[in-house]
């Protein structure tokens, strides 16, 4: 994403980076409690309006108005993720995440959505190494969901592989498996096609 942010800089557009759950003061609280591994026992429909709680707050805090201002916002997860960590890996369903989405969210949706695809095993192994890797350099432990079972991430790909073949117009796919600058140069044609821009260098 920083890459992909770097390249829309190079052709003067503005650019917002954030992420979910977080992007803002009380959201990154929320993050906390949220990934922390000593969160144990959380109820899957808690865990569902925490994330929403922060999102809500996003949306409000730093989203709606970047947009307003003409920014380009790209965002580390949006409500795509609950639809498929709570509603497939948890087993509640789209209903209830739709349902908070139209409460708390309105009408505010991507209008492009990059959807990583990758081996269940390889995706998981690739985040406990980040997450170790973040664990050294911070105090706080972003595990919680990384200790799931191989079940739950398989329901978690499911649920993101139907979305996108529910929301065609929106999801692009993109096949994560080879090496970082593939999936780079990849993810930045599909950008450069919906943003109508001049072919660029995707080693920036």
């Amino acid at each position: 994403m920083e890459r992909l942010a770097r390249i829309l800089r190079k052709q003067d557009l503005s650019v917002t980076v954030t992420r979910e759950p977080g992007g803002t003061a009380a959201g990154e609280k929320i993050r906390h409690l949220l990934l922390d591994t000593r969160t144990s026992g959380l109820a899957p429909m808690a865990e569902l309006a925490l994330m929403f709680a922060a999102r809500a707050q996003h949306a409000e805090e730093v989203i709606l108005p970047d947009l307003a201002a003409g920014q380009i916002v790209l965002c580390d997860r949006f409500t795509d993720s609950s639809e498929a960590y709570q509603g497939g890996g948890r087993k509640l369903g789209s209903k209830p995440v739709h349902d908070l989405h139209r409460a708390l969210v309105g009408d505010l949706e991507p209008d492009l959505t990059i959807l990583m695809d990758s081996d269940v095993a390889s995706s998981v192994d690739r985040a406990r190494r980040r997450n170790r890797a973040h664990s050294k350099t911070n105090a706080s432990d972003e595990n919680r969901f990384e200790r799931e079972n191989r079940a739950f991430f398989t329901r978690v790909r499911s649920a993101y592989l139907e979305i996108a073949k529910r929301e065609t117009g929106r999801v692009a796919l993109v096949d994560a498996r080879g090496t970082p600058d593939q999936t780079h140069a990849k993810i930045l044609e599909i950008v450069r096609r919906k943003l109508h821009l001049l072919a660029a260098d995707a080693k920036s």
